[in-house]
């Protein structure tokens, strides 16, 4: 028997078998399977024992769920991630945009702009969006004017950025609950002023999508790696903490199900304000 006729009845590992399921888990959040066929396909695959038995779980599914080590090792060490530094995003100058006005309308700064020292916005009857999750920042410390009147604003920011909320609501609000958070090192200060009636400004802490993609990454090569180092002490999987992952698995699918909803809103927002504005110019 060659070397190759022999790979389909070595052992696979818990790692191996944790790979086939990750294929099948992302194949069932793309519509790819339904729910039947995925919980078919997971028994089997938690029941394989070679890679002969795993081989074909993931056959007809776009990413190959199990490569032999004969052909290419697997790799299970978490590869280091370039972390940005906040002293090339504080660049000077005097900003991309400094203002922003929304009148029974709308408008929107996101993806890469470099936010002035003050930015001043205003909405009558109409909202606004700051995302500053891309941005650059002209200076260390940057304000945010944001007068809302009937309407709404909303600033989102980074994590590791700190937030001061000075604004002042009558029958409106400034939420605060961003403030307090301390900033990593080199890390902007974003003040937000102004005044509400009748009206709100949020602030929220988010991160990107890139980075939700990583995280989300990252997580499933440690949930990899420490089923790899417990493979080593047993020869089985233990059913119950293959449980428990697959519930962790269900969590973090309803959290990015959740977000997937979250951004179609956001978009059929856009398009809304967007009909707005130009309905407001045809007037």
């Amino acid at each position: 028997m060659t070397d190759d006729a022999a790979v389909p009845e070595l052992r696979a590992s818990d790692a191996d078998r944790e790979r086939v399921a990750e294929v099948l888990r992302d194949a069932l959040a793309e519509g790819r399977l339904d729910m039947e066929e995925f919980e078919e396909r997971l028994e089997a695959t938690y029941k394989a024992r070679t890679y002969g038995e795993l081989t074909p779980i993931t056959r007809d599914l776009p990413v190959a769920g199990i490569t032999p080590p004969s052909v290419a090792s697997v790799s299970l060490v978490k590869e280091p991630v370039p972390s940005g530094s906040w002293a090339g995003r504080v660049v000077g100058g005097d900003g991309s945009s400094s203002w922003a006005v929304a009148v029974m309308s709308g408008f929107e700064r996101k993806g890469r702009w470099t936010v002035p020292k003050r930015f001043n916005c205003f909405a009558f009857m109409g909202g606004g969006e700051l995302d500053l999750r891309e941005a650059n920042f002209a200076d260390h410390e940057v304000e945010i004017n944001c007068v809302a009147i009937m309407g709404g604003m909303n600033v989102i920011v980074p994590p590791g950025v700190e937030v001061v909320v000075r604004g002042i609501g009558i029958m409106g609000g400034f939420d605060h609950r961003e403030e307090g958070v301390p900033a990593e090192p080199g890390a902007p200060r974003v003040i937000v002023t102004g005044f509400a009636f009748w009206g709100g400004v949020g602030v929220e802490r988010k991160v990107t999508r890139q980075e939700r993609r990583r995280l989300k990454e990252e997580r499933r090569q440690e949930r990899l790696e420490g089923r790899s180092r417990h493979s080593l002490g047993e020869g089985f999987a233990d059913p119950h903490r293959m449980l428990d992952e697959h519930r962790e698995w269900r969590r973090d699918l309803h959290d990015e199900r959740r977000q997937r909803h979250e951004e179609r809103r956001e978009r059929h927002r856009e398009r809304r304000d967007e009909r707005d504005r130009r309905r407001h110019d045809d007037y």
